[in-house]
């Protein structure tokens, strides 16, 4: 798989753009290892080989155990591995990426409020689009994974 044009270059306002969001949901109050959990998660189901890579190496920077990393696909089954805060912000992650076949429920908003507040709530959601938004743009120009480049 090659590269199919490098975005960064062609529309630098654009990326920058995102950036400044992604600068915005790391000042905000959700803890980093969270947002980078989500990050993976959607990452995960959008198949996006460039951004699992780049997490999966985040996570490990900040101390994360691989066998966590490695159950964050399964993280409902994964017992007391993740916290209360973290499942429900993979469970949030999931629902609103899959908007078009999920709605988002009012039961899986609810499950998401018990845990954070609206602030918390709203900047996860804007994070969790943020992913979505540079899943696609990974996935659609074929950005190669840093793993595969060391090959």
């Amino acid at each position: 798989m090659s590269k199919r044009l490098d975005y960064n270059q062609i529309a630098p306002a654009g990326t920058k753009a995102l950036g400044g969001v992604y600068g915005y949901i790391m000042q905000s109050s959700l803890p980093a290892v969270l947002v980078d959990l989500v990050y993976l998660r959607i990452s995960q189901i959008n198949n996006c080989a460039y951004c699992l890579d780049m997490h999966t190496r985040d996570l490990l920077k900040k101390g994360q155990k691989i066998e966590k990393i490695a159950l964050v696909q399964a993280w409902a089954e994964a017992g007391n591995l993740f916290d209360e805060r973290e499942r429900a912000a993979l469970a949030w992650a999931e629902t609103v990426t899959r908007v078009a076949e999920t709605g988002v429920p009012d039961k899986a908003y609810e499950a998401a409020h018990a845990v954070f507040d609206e602030r918390e709530l709203v900047d996860l959601t804007i994070a969790i689009g943020l992913m979505n938004a540079y899943n696609r743009m990974a996935v659609s120009f074929r950005n190669t994974p840093q793993a595969a480049l060391e090959n």
